[in-house]
């Protein structure tokens, strides 16, 4: 059995992710790295207090790190506060991870991520997947899905124009297109568990959106 650390685990994907592994008898321990104490509890489950700025390296150990770390420029408030969250705190606890011997690292970026990006967002989320690759983790996996669809408690007008768009457009995307089809929050975490749990060729892997749409 497993010990699973999880950063990011107040958004909809972490949250869901959270619950999800709780009920995974593969895992016998789920530690969160949290800012404050989630109204969550379990036998399995560890909250632990955690400051991203100045990390303690003794609580990030165990044996996969999932990261469902993400904001808006919106909620950030500006894009450096964004880029340290969706990048540098991700890649801050990776470094401590590797120094602490995990061997998994199951991330969630981004369709479209590419450190050469013209936009700023995806090419947040490709720096990220490259500086995390370039750690040399044993297992490196960066599941991109396209829009994630499911309850989330905070509203983004953006993303309900999304969902509206997705419904009307998602039947005509067949083909290359499949991929940018919306896709479910509960589809994107059985696919972070089963990456966490197989064996890859290559020690950085990357799974496209429309291999999670197919779950």
């Amino acid at each position: 059995m497993k010990h699973a650390i999880i950063i990011g685990a107040t958004g909809l994907v972490g949250s869901t992710l959270t619950q999800q592994l709780l009920k995974d008898d593969y895992f016998s321990k789920v530690t969160l790295l949290v800012r404050k104490p989630l109204t969550i509890s379990h036998p399995k489950l560890e909250q632990v207090i955690f400051n991203f700025e100045h990390p303690d390296t003794n609580k990030v150990k165990g044996d996969v790190l999932f990261c469902a770390m993400g904001t808006t420029l919106k909620k950030a408030g500006s894009k450096e506060a964004q880029y340290l969250i969706d990048c540098e705190y991700p890649y801050r606890v990776g470094q401590i991870a590797k120094s602490n011997e995990i061997e998994s690292y199951i991330l969630v970026s981004s369709i479209g991520a590419d450190a050469n990006s013209s936009g700023f967002y995806l090419r947040t989320k490709g720096e990220l997947e490259q500086k995390l690759s370039a750690l040399g983790f044993a297992k490196l996996v960066c599941v991109r899905p396209s829009l994630i669809l499911g309850n989330r408690e905070e509203f983004r007008l953006g993303e309900k124009l999304g969902v509206v768009l997705d419904t009307i457009l998602s039947p005509l995307m067949i083909g290359p297109l499949k991929k940018y089809r919306g896709v479910h929050v509960d589809k994107i975490v059985r696919m972070l568990i089963k990456a966490s749990k197989e064996s890859f060729p290559k020690k950085t892997t990357f799974i496209e959106s429309d291999a999670i749409y197919g779950l």
